[in-house]
């Protein structure tokens, strides 16, 4: 990904950095060989094949835009069967006009979380290669999706590294469920990412996390399915959650391509939001000026913050797990992808975040804490007059309600405490708590209650 860098790896090889200068790698195709579709619209062909594993997939009916696997090395367990809903109740949240706010919700997928569209990508390659054991580190989705995609497809044996209290009980239920090796280590996330990286290079294990490029191939393809709900027209705005960022590293390179090849006439901006306890990419980017700069990124700028971070002892925290991250793996491919997409990011408190969530639940969608940023991101932009009430704005639920229930109950019914050794919430109950009514066993008191509650 360095400018100066001229190396090129096969697809069949394995690498997650690039051996000559160290720097994350990119998938890159020779479009002039590729067989691309002439209108994005050819892609509605599909629809009426849906018995078919690969035109099912809301990953792999694209995979003519992810030309780096042949079909009988596909691995696909049905990820991608994903909706964009309007919500006039968001839209008046978040200040829009009635028609302009929509909700990509990504918690349809089979692990419940976007991460199964870059899964299946992954595994696919690792297929492809002959890999026998896979292992990441997580925050719990990225263990929850790998664990399925092994367990589904009996191709894999999996490990998955986790922080000491930096999973959610849901997430993690997942990765036991389906037959994960998990290894607890003391730290977080970041900790289990560093030693996940140098256990995979010493093991000969399969990585992937989101510093493996075919993952975020996948990826993609969320942008691909936002674009068929809105008619194949681009929004204004895409409004994400930002932790390792993959999924902004993802959205841009997908909007380039298609820009590239023709396929759209214009790049939606892009919104990533951070929560304030891990705003690694805000500090950075909107309050020290680090910018792509054609690839030339200020590397003493990043070094220096997270030697600050260090000597302070700096942790990331917030009640939004999935996102609880102070060294974003894809910084520098988010920075490019900020770039190309005329970017903003901004940080959002837990309880905005969670009075986010709320008002996406209230709406008919639960999502995970971390979704609820990208409604609070959006709500923020629109008070600073950023986004205008006529912008079509398409927020990123990342992950379903079930992914972390305890946060949900607590928010609503004033618990204490939010999560798998997670630390007291000052926020509970929350703006919009749909708190539980308690009532003796007493028919005619029970009447009188509910005479209250609906008349």
């Amino acid at each position: 990904m360095s400018p100066d860098c001229d190396a090129t790896l096969s697809v069949d090889e394995v690498a997650s950095a690039c051996p000559k200068c160290g720097e994350l790698l990119d998938v890159q195709y020779d479009w002039d060989r590729a067989q691309t579709p002439k209108s994005l619209r050819d892609f509605e062909s599909r629809w009426s094949s849906r018995n078919r594993p690969l035109d099912f997939s809301g990953v792999w009916r694209f995979r003519e835009l992810l030309p780096f696997a042949a079909e009988d090395k596909i691995v696909t367990i049905g990820e991608g069967q994903t909706i964009l809903q309007p919500s006039k109740s968001l839209a008046k949240y978040v200040g829009v006009n009635d028609d302009c706010l929509f909700l990509q919700y990504e918690g349809l997928n089979p692990s419940g979380s976007f991460k199964d569209n870059g899964m299946t990508a992954a595994v696919t390659h690792a297929r492809m290669v002959g890999a026998t054991t896979a292992a990441c580190a997580s925050t719990g989705n990225t263990s929850a999706s790998l664990a399925v995609f092994a367990s589904t497809s009996q191709l894999l044996n999996v490990v998955v590294f986790v922080g000491s209290g930096a999973i959610a009980i849901g997430k993690l239920s997942q990765a036991l469920d389906y037959g994960a090796h998990t290894v607890q280590i003391e730290g977080d996330f970041d900790d289990a990412l560093m030693r996940v990286r140098e256990v995979c290079a010493a093991m000969n294990i399969y990585l992937c996390n989101s510093v493996n490029p075919f993952r975020l191939e996948g990826q993609k393809t969320i942008m691909y399915r936002v674009l068929e709900g809105l008619n194949w027209e681009p929004p204004d705005w895409i409004v994400v959650p930002g932790g390792n960022l993959g999924n902004c590293s993802a959205f841009g390179k997908a909007f380039v391509e298609l820009k590239q090849l023709g396929l759209i006439d214009r790049i939606p901006r892009l919104a990533v939001i951070n929560a304030a306890g891990a705003n690694t990419l805000y500090q950075l980017h909107e309050e020290q000026g680090l910018r792509w700069n054609e690839g030339r990124v200020d590397g003493e700028s990043i070094n220096g913050f997270y030697s600050e971070m260090d000597a302070n002892n700096r942790r990331a925290s917030t009640l939004a797990s999935a996102i609880e991250i102070n060294r974003p793996v894809s910084l520098k491919k988010s920075l490019r992808s900020l770039d190309a997409c005329d970017g903003v990011v901004r940080e959002v408190n837990d309880e905005a975040i969670l009075d986010g969530k709320a008002q996406v639940g209230a709406g008919g969608f639960g999502c995970e804490p971390a979704s609820g940023a990208s409604v609070a991101g959006a709500k923020l932009l629109r008070e600073q007059g950023i986004i205008a009430p006529s912008d079509r704005v398409v927020c990123i639920l990342t992950g379903h309600q079930l992914k972390d229930s305890t946060a949900t109950v607590n928010y609503h019914a004033g618990q204490s405490t939010t999560g798998y050794g997670k630390a007291e919430s000052p926020f509970s109950p929350g703006k919009f708590a749909n708190r539980p009514v308690v009532v003796e066993n007493d028919l005619d008191r029970i009447m009188d209650v509910l005479r209250g509650l609906v008349g």
